[in-house]
């Protein structure tokens, strides 16, 4: 069964994790188009930052930035082998529920142009495209999307 609570990124596998999807960004995108957050970072009080476990093995992270009026999901991130089991779609409804929690209008994310196979989770789960947000440019490896949570 898979378990998503709220964690600590300095845990030794959600930062084993991190890094890997750091490294991965770092491999397919120019430096100025990477926009992941920190390890550091991710601990900031505005952050809420997710594992997805089966056991005490870590598969997957993902994390909610409270902004003003809307979330943004940031650090989503599966282990290879643990990918179509569906810890990503876990992931994904605890940090909905949390930004409705939050009383967040809406939740929006920055993913990359050629990460497919997270364009497809996110339409899955309501998301649409729109333009650039906050203080993301208009990158051409970059996606941006947004959903409505307001009840």
């Amino acid at each position: 069964m898979i378990i998503v609570e709220q964690s600590d990124p300095r845990d030794p596998q959600a930062t084993a994790l991190l890094q890997s999807s750091h490294a991965l960004m770092e491999s397919l995108f120019p430096p100025e188009d990477n926009f992941y957050l920190s390890i550091d970072a991710l601990c900031a009080p505005d952050i809420r930052f997710f594992t997805a476990r089966e056991g005490a093995t870590i598969l997957g992270t993902g994390a909610l930035a409270i902004k003003q009026g809307y979330g943004e999901i940031k650090s989503m991130f599966v282990a290879e082998p643990a990918r179509g089991r569906g810890v990503a779609d876990a992931l994904m409804r605890q940090i909905e529920d949390v930004a409705r929690g939050e009383g967040l209008a809406a939740l929006m994310l920055e993913t990359g142009n050629v990460l497919h196979a997270a364009h497809a989770l996110y339409r899955r789960h309501g998301f649409t495209d729109r333009g650039p947000f906050g203080d993301y440019p208009a990158a051409t490896s970059s996606i941006f999307m947004e959903k409505g949570i307001a009840d």
